[in-house]
Protein backbone atom coordinates (compact mmCIF):
# COMPACT_ATOMS: atom_id res chain seq x y z
CA UNK A 1 0.00 0.00 0.00
CA UNK A 2 1.35 3.51 -0.52
CA UNK A 3 2.04 5.31 2.43
CA UNK A 4 -0.08 8.36 2.31
CA UNK A 5 1.04 11.25 4.87
CA UNK A 6 -1.33 13.68 4.06
CA UNK A 7 -4.81 14.19 3.02
CA UNK A 8 -6.70 17.71 2.75
CA UNK A 9 -10.31 18.56 1.84
CA UNK A 10 -10.50 22.50 2.36
CA UNK A 11 -14.31 23.41 2.90
CA UNK A 12 -15.50 25.44 0.02
CA UNK A 13 -16.02 28.10 3.35
CA UNK A 14 -12.69 27.69 4.57
CA UNK A 15 -11.12 28.28 1.09
CA UNK A 16 -13.23 31.72 0.57
CA UNK A 17 -11.96 32.68 4.03
CA UNK A 18 -8.45 31.90 3.31
CA UNK A 19 -9.16 33.54 -0.06
CA UNK A 20 -10.92 36.63 1.18
CA UNK A 21 -8.05 36.81 3.59
CA UNK A 22 -5.59 37.09 0.98
CA UNK A 23 -7.40 39.50 -0.67
CA UNK A 24 -7.30 41.88 2.11
CA UNK A 25 -3.93 41.61 2.77
CA UNK A 26 -2.87 42.26 -0.78
CA UNK A 27 -5.61 45.24 -1.26
CA UNK A 28 -3.80 46.86 1.99
CA UNK A 29 -0.35 46.28 1.44
CA UNK A 30 0.00 46.63 -1.96
CA UNK A 31 0.23 50.24 -2.75
CA UNK A 32 3.38 50.10 -0.55
CA UNK A 33 4.96 47.47 -1.85
CA UNK A 34 7.19 47.33 -4.89
CA UNK A 35 8.78 44.22 -7.02
CA UNK A 36 12.85 44.83 -8.03
CA UNK A 37 14.23 42.95 -10.59
CA UNK A 38 17.53 40.93 -10.06
CA UNK A 39 19.42 42.73 -10.87
CA UNK A 40 18.48 45.76 -8.96
CA UNK A 41 18.09 43.45 -5.67
CA UNK A 42 21.71 42.08 -6.80
CA UNK A 43 23.03 45.76 -6.56
CA UNK A 44 20.93 46.82 -3.39
CA UNK A 45 23.18 47.19 -0.14
CA UNK A 46 21.38 45.01 2.60
CA UNK A 47 19.95 45.39 5.75
CA UNK A 48 20.30 42.12 7.64
CA UNK A 49 19.42 41.12 11.40
CA UNK A 50 23.04 41.93 11.53
CA UNK A 51 23.31 45.22 10.16
CA UNK A 52 20.19 46.53 12.01
CA UNK A 53 21.86 47.62 14.80
CA UNK A 54 24.27 49.63 13.14
CA UNK A 55 21.22 51.36 11.37
CA UNK A 56 19.51 51.82 14.56
CA UNK A 57 22.50 53.14 16.35
CA UNK A 58 23.16 55.28 13.43
CA UNK A 59 19.33 56.86 13.40
CA UNK A 60 19.93 57.66 17.38
CA UNK A 61 23.23 59.08 16.47
CA UNK A 62 21.84 61.28 13.90
CA UNK A 63 19.02 62.65 15.82
CA UNK A 64 21.24 63.26 18.91
CA UNK A 65 24.33 65.16 16.57
CA UNK A 66 22.70 66.63 13.64
CA UNK A 67 25.63 68.14 13.09
CA UNK A 68 27.55 65.36 10.71
CA UNK A 69 24.01 64.68 9.25
CA UNK A 70 25.41 64.78 5.33
CA UNK A 71 23.13 67.46 3.25
CA UNK A 72 22.12 64.45 0.91
CA UNK A 73 20.70 62.75 4.09
CA UNK A 74 17.28 63.21 5.27
CA UNK A 75 17.07 61.73 8.83
CA UNK A 76 13.35 62.11 9.20
CA UNK A 77 13.67 59.79 5.88
CA UNK A 78 16.03 57.14 7.24
CA UNK A 79 13.49 57.11 10.47
CA UNK A 80 10.32 56.51 8.35
CA UNK A 81 12.51 53.43 6.43
CA UNK A 82 13.76 52.12 9.24
CA UNK A 83 10.07 51.62 10.98
CA UNK A 84 9.20 50.48 7.77
CA UNK A 85 11.32 47.67 7.27
CA UNK A 86 10.69 46.69 11.47
CA UNK A 87 7.02 46.80 10.81
CA UNK A 88 7.26 44.56 7.43
CA UNK A 89 9.40 42.29 9.04
CA UNK A 90 7.22 41.70 11.85
CA UNK A 91 4.50 40.78 8.77
CA UNK A 92 7.19 38.97 6.82
CA UNK A 93 8.27 36.18 9.40
CA UNK A 94 5.11 34.52 9.86
CA UNK A 95 3.98 34.95 5.50
CA UNK A 96 7.62 33.19 4.94
CA UNK A 97 6.70 30.18 7.40
CA UNK A 98 3.47 30.14 6.08
CA UNK A 99 4.60 30.33 3.06
CA UNK A 100 7.08 27.61 3.51
CA UNK A 101 4.54 25.52 4.85
CA UNK A 102 2.28 25.86 1.87
CA UNK A 103 5.07 25.03 -0.43
CA UNK A 104 5.61 21.87 1.78
CA UNK A 105 1.65 20.63 2.00
CA UNK A 106 2.16 21.37 -2.00
CA UNK A 107 4.99 19.13 -2.87
CA UNK A 108 3.90 16.11 0.11
CA UNK A 109 0.57 16.25 -1.52
CA UNK A 110 1.81 16.41 -5.04
CA UNK A 111 4.50 13.24 -4.51
CA UNK A 112 1.77 11.76 -3.44
CA UNK A 113 -0.81 11.90 -6.48
CA UNK A 114 2.39 11.31 -8.34
CA UNK A 115 3.39 7.99 -6.95
CA UNK A 116 0.26 6.84 -6.44
CA UNK A 117 -0.63 7.88 -10.60
CA UNK A 118 3.02 6.44 -11.78
CA UNK A 119 1.73 2.69 -9.48
CA UNK A 120 -1.38 2.92 -11.70
CA UNK A 121 0.50 3.59 -14.75
CA UNK A 122 2.87 0.29 -13.75
CA UNK A 123 0.24 -1.77 -13.37
CA UNK A 124 -1.51 -0.84 -16.31
CA UNK A 125 1.80 -1.22 -18.55
CA UNK A 126 2.47 -4.45 -17.12
CA UNK A 127 -1.17 -5.62 -18.27
CA UNK A 128 -0.16 -4.91 -21.59
CA UNK A 129 3.47 -6.72 -21.49
CA UNK A 130 1.37 -9.61 -20.37
CA UNK A 131 -0.07 -10.89 -24.01
CA UNK A 132 -3.32 -12.77 -21.99
CA UNK A 133 -3.66 -9.83 -19.97
CA UNK A 134 -3.66 -6.87 -22.66
CA UNK A 135 -6.92 -6.08 -23.79
CA UNK A 136 -8.55 -3.09 -25.57
CA UNK A 137 -9.47 -1.08 -22.33
CA UNK A 138 -5.47 -1.84 -21.14
CA UNK A 139 -4.23 -0.52 -24.26
CA UNK A 140 -6.31 2.40 -24.95
CA UNK A 141 -5.48 3.16 -20.96
CA UNK A 142 -1.78 2.56 -21.51
CA UNK A 143 -1.70 4.69 -24.51
CA UNK A 144 -3.80 7.70 -23.06
CA UNK A 145 -1.28 7.87 -20.13
CA UNK A 146 1.91 6.94 -22.67
CA UNK A 147 0.83 10.38 -24.13
CA UNK A 148 1.34 12.61 -20.57
CA UNK A 149 4.00 10.68 -19.14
Amino acid sequence: MIQNNISIRLTPEEFDAVQKALEVINNTLSPYLIQLTPEQRRQLPKMSDKTTPFVEKSLELAKQYPQFVPEIMDVNELKVDFDSVQTLRSLHKPLEKLYDQLSDTILLAGSEAYTASLAYFNNVKSAVAIAEQTTAEAQQVFDELNKRF
